[in-house]
């Protein structure tokens, strides 16, 4: 099957070289276009673009949406699988894109999305290891009883979808989703009766060390997308919450990582606030890039 791979990029210049690079050496796939999706950005990404030949679209800020940018370039494309990726993911080989592609190119589903690690020693690291477990596995509309909301969960950091299932399930139904438009499509997804898998061996690097307050804005966008999509209230959330926190700590001090120890209450705290908060107040334009 062909491939379009579909990335939103701001200032990106420390980026793109190396991932359009590995992007380009990938095994045993065929590549049609790598679309780039450049939001109006104040460094030297698009000069970088252009000494390499990229292909890109140039996004104004004030109408980026995590959503209807990404819908926007799908609809576009007309390769048979749609791979989403961001600019700050580092893939670690040339079987990523087989690996990920592979169970959807052999009938086993029609989306997935890769295993994520992070390598610092902040508590990502560990919210990684909990969310991105080491065997692969397939969700469905069956396993919803058991897993309850969290049978939604994918990350189109690296995530990829056949085309006509994403078309024939109108993608974002044309919402300007702030955060989640990941789980949002993946609900729509296994509601309608088809598979997602998760493929642990499609490996990527994928670490940020947030502030308090980009932390707090992140979460507050996630409480505002559960405000705005209610029907998700339908599905139990189970310990999930609480056992990553558990697991977060546990693990911090199984590391003897005194610097995640000191900020877990803190970050833990600003994460339940914030996503309370959003989910109270609603939609406001932060963190939209």
């Amino acid at each position: 099957m062909t491939i379009d791979i579909i990335c939103p990029l701001y200032n990106a210049e420390k980026y793109i070289k190396d991932l359009d690079a590995i992007l380009k050496k990938q095994k045993n796939v065929e590549i049609k276009n790598i679309n780039y999706l450049l939001t109006e950005s104040k460094d030297n990404t698009e000069n970088i673009l252009k000494e390499l030949n990229c292909k890109y679209e140039i996004i104004k800020k004030q109408e980026f949406s995590h959503s209807l940018t990404r819908e926007k370039a799908a609809k576009k494309c007309t390769a048979d699988i749609l791979v989403f990726i961001t600019q700050d993911i580092h893939i670690l080989n040339e079987n990523w894109l087989h690996n990920l592609v592979g169970c959807i190119e052999n009938g086993e589903c029609v989306a997935s999305y890769s295993r994520q690690i992070c390598s610092n020693k902040t508590i990502e690291k560990y919210t990684r290891e909990k969310n991105y477990p080491e065997k692969s596995f397939i969700t469905s509309e069956k396993d919803i009883e058991k897993m309850g909301l969290k049978v939604f969960f994918s990350s189109d950091a690296s995530a990829a979808i056949k085309r006509d299932i994403f078309i024939d399930l109108n993608g974002y139904d044309g919402k300007d989703l702030a955060a989640s438009e990941d789980m949002y499509i993946t609900y729509k997804i296994i509601t309608n009766g088809y598979k997602v898998k998760y493929c642990a061996d499609s490996v990527v690097e994928h670490s940020h060390v947030l502030t308090l307050k980009q932390l707090y804005d992140r979460y507050y966008n996630i409480g505002a997308f559960f405000k705005e999509n209610k029907f998700f209230n339908n599905y139990k959330v189970g310990k999930a919450g609480g056992g990553l926190a558990l697991y977060v700590l546990k693990r911090a001090i199984q590391d003897k990582n005194i610097k995640a120890i000191i900020r877990f209450v803190p970050d833990m705290s600003t994460r339940l606030i914030a996503k309370k908060m959003g989910e109270h107040f609603g939609k406001r334009n932060v963190n939209k890039k």
